[in-house]
């Protein structure tokens, strides 16, 4: 299945990633493959659970048939399912049981990203969610060989997360929501 180039949720994400995420510099990582065109975008027309596991099935599929020069990194979309934080956020551990009966586990990670992600300990509306707040519930396959060579390159990756909170804080919930509707910061 080929992605549709005029899925209007592969263009939000895709903006989102372009704008916020690498714009922000909210992921050292995410430009280079970016900048390479070796992030595929699908977006999954499931409107089950159990429909969007065998697309995430096929997908990770593709990803690890794929040379990592070809495609690095998916993110698969799936704008009609898991809409509640709570189910995507248990619909997570499903899926870190696929990738382990599917023998991927280490070879491939799931990031999660959400329009209402809340990380465990936070309120809904602080601003440090934002870094996991997509257009649509999103699930990000990671090569983890990519991603052990991203992260020796960079050195301290500690401190990613308190600069793009400072970011964030510096930008504010306004600020954030025009970018996110690409407007000026």
């Amino acid at each position: 299945m080929l992605p549709r180039t005029d899925d209007p949720s592969i263009a939000e994400t895709r903006a989102w990633v372009e704008r916020v995420v690498i714009g922000l510099k909210l992921c050292p990582f995410a430009p280079a493959p970016a900048l390479k065109g070796l992030i595929r975008y699908v977006t999954s027309d499931a409107e089950t659970s159990e429909a969007l596991m065998e697309h995430l099935a096929t997908e990770l599929q593709n990803l690890v048939s794929a040379p990592p020069e070809e495609l690095e990194t998916t993110l698969l979309i799936h704008p009609r399912v898991l809409q509640d934080f709570h189910d995507f956020n248990g619909f997570l551990t499903v899926a870190d049981e696929l990738l382990r009966v599917l023998g991927h586990e280490g070879e491939i990670q799931i990031a999660s990203f959400h329009p209402n992600y809340q990380f465990a300990g936070t309120e809904p509306d602080d601003i440090g969610n934002a870094t996991n707040r997509s257009p649509y519930p999103t699930l990000h396959l990671l090569r983890e060989q990519s991603l052990s060579r991203a992260i020796d390159s960079f050195g301290d990756t500690a401190s990613i997360t308190a600069a793009n909170l400072v970011t964030l804080e510096k930008l504010g919930p306004k600020g954030l929501h025009a970018l996110m509707l690409g407007g000026p910061p």
